[in-house]
Formats: C-alpha cells, sequence, structure tokens
C-alpha cells in the first residue's frame, strides 16, 4: 500500500483472509461501467438503493431447481406443457415465477428428432429469473462464438453426443427475448414422481449443452 487510509492491513492474519478481499485491485471496465449506471439511476430518482438490494438478493434466491420444477411439472402435466410452449411467462406464473425482466420467455422443446441449445451471442442474456445467475462459461467469448458454429462440438466436451439424425438448432438469447430448454424426458422414468423427476434436471440440460441426468445417474434424495 502506497497511501496511510488510517487503518492497519498488517493485523489480518491468514485465518481472516477472504477470496473476496483483495487490496489494490481496480475494478474491470465492466464493473465501473456497472457501478456508474447504478449510481446514476440512483441519484436520478429512477430507482432506490434499497430496491436495487432486494432485486439483487431475489436474483440470487433464484436457483436452477427452480426451471427443474417448471421442466418436471411439464414432464406430468400435458395441459401445462402447452400452455408452457404457448405462453411461458403466463404457464411459469402459475407455479409462482414471475419474470424479473421485460423480455420475452420462449421455451423451446427438445424431442427425439430436435435438440436446441442456448446462446446469447451479444452479451450473456439467460432466464435468470428461473435459472440463477448464468454460469461463467455461457458468458464467455469461446462459447458464444463456438456454440453457433459448431455446437455440435461444443456438446461433445459436456459430454452429449448427438446422433447425425438429431437436427440440432441453436436460439440466440438477446435483451428482448430468452429461451428455455424443456429437455426430453428420460428414459424409464414413468415411476417416478413429480419431485423425483425435477432432481433428474440440470441447469445445463435446461441450456441445452447436455440431457437431463438418467434415473441412475440421479441424487439419492
Amino acid at each position: 500500500m502506497s497511501e496511510d487510509h488510517g487503518h492497519d492491513h498488517a493485523e489480518i492474519g491468514p485465518e481472516d483472509e477472504h477470496p473476496g478481499l483483495q487490496w489494490d485491485v481496480s475494478l474491470s471496465e465492466r464493473a465501473k461501467r456497472s457501478l456508474a449506471m447504478h449510481e446514476l439511476l440512483i441519484e436520478k430518482g429512477v430507482v432506490t438503493n434499497e430496491e436495487v438490494e432486494t432485486a439483487s438478493n431475489n436474483l440470487r434466491r433464484r436457483t436452477p431447481a427452480d426451471g427443474a420444477k417448471v421442466v418436471a411439472k411439464a414432464w406430468v402435466d400435458p395441459e401445462f406443457k402447452q400452455r408452457l410452449l404457448d405462453d411461458a411467462r403466463a404457464a411459469v406464473y402459475e407455479l409462482g415465477y414471475s419474470l424479473a425482466h421485460d423480455a420475452e420467455l420462449s421455451v423451446v422443446e427438445n424431442t427425439e428428432d430436435v435438440h436446441h441449445v442456448v446462446v446469447c451471442t451479444l452479451c450473456s442474456c439467460y432466464p435468470s429469473s428461473l435459472l440463477g445467475p448464468p454460469p461463467d462459461w455461457y458468458k464467455s467469448f469461446a462459447y458464444r462464438q463456438r456454440t453457433v458454429i459448431e455446437p455440435r462440438s461444443v456438446m461433445r466436451e459436456f459430454g452429449l453426443e448427438l446422433s447425425q439424425d438429431i437436427q440440432v438448432r441453436v436460439v440466440d438469447s438477446s435483451a428482448d427475448q430468452r429461451y428455455l430448454v424443456l429437455p426430453e424426458r428420460p428414459a424409464g422414468t414413468d415411476g417416478l414422481t413429480e419431485e423425483q423427476l425435477a432432481d433428474l434436471v440440470t441447469r445445463d440440460s435446461m441450456i441445452g449443452v447436455t440431457n437431463p441426468l438418467s434415473p441412475e445417474g440421479a441424487p439419492i434424495s
């Protein structure tokens, strides 16, 4: 430290260190822009700091388990599944989920003939209200570029090898349109409850880079 800020950092020992605590590490340009926008919106009275904090906390509470419940419901309820495909926003609201963004939500169904995979080529648009924050790899330039050009190769790196008979469709999320994949229900799951089915649904299967777990590979409840 080149300046004295009135407190002694030397008092912090190894037991007090935290991975998020880094002295003299400057913010990235993206972080600086986000902070400036945050401060400007509050200054102009568009939002309050409490509203921003509430929205942030609500987002952190969302996890892929929320989206998995939607998928499991669609697997066991054909009428709900059709409503989900026709009007996803209204359908997820039936289960108590309201979308935190104004973008449209479309649910695309994987079948034995067609497999969808989601990407956001411009940034990292993502159905966070159902899946929580996007993973780092989804935001990476490599994923955003390669998925459009060579989706089968990308999925292969996630462990998914698709038959050449299956058509692969890449859907591009945007600020106006978000996508959620409805994976194909795994074979051998006829006797499972809705809760057990939800355990088979992973975040990556709702993005489309993998399929759901098989009953044998599901976590033990």
